[in-house]
């Protein structure tokens, strides 16, 4: 699978949270609501999630390798640097 298009959406708010994200693959599956955040050591990618009934949260979607999370991650965060879009 190839990543064919990256949206990045930027947040006004001060916190960690820096922008959300869209991703498209193979031109024909698109995954949402990914989150840019700004961590202790750089920034890292969120994967969606849900808010379970114990409180805790599990990813609605998600990489099963290491290899494609960072490949995931990279792109988004890149293009977080270089494209700044509209705030949201």
């Amino acid at each position: 699978m190839e990543i064919t298009e990256v949206k990045v959406y930027p947040v006004k708010e001060t916190g960690r949270l820096k922008a959300y994200a869209t991703v498209v693959f193979d031109n024909c599956f698109i995954i949402r609501d990914l989150k840019v955040i700004e961590g202790d050591k750089g920034f890292f990618v969120s994967m969606p999630s849900r808010r379970r009934k114990d409180g805790s949260f599990r990813d609605i979607v998600h990489p099963l390798d290491s290899e494609t999370r960072k490949e995931i991650e990279d792109r988004i965060i890149e293009e977080y640097k270089t494209n700044p879009s509209e705030v949201v």
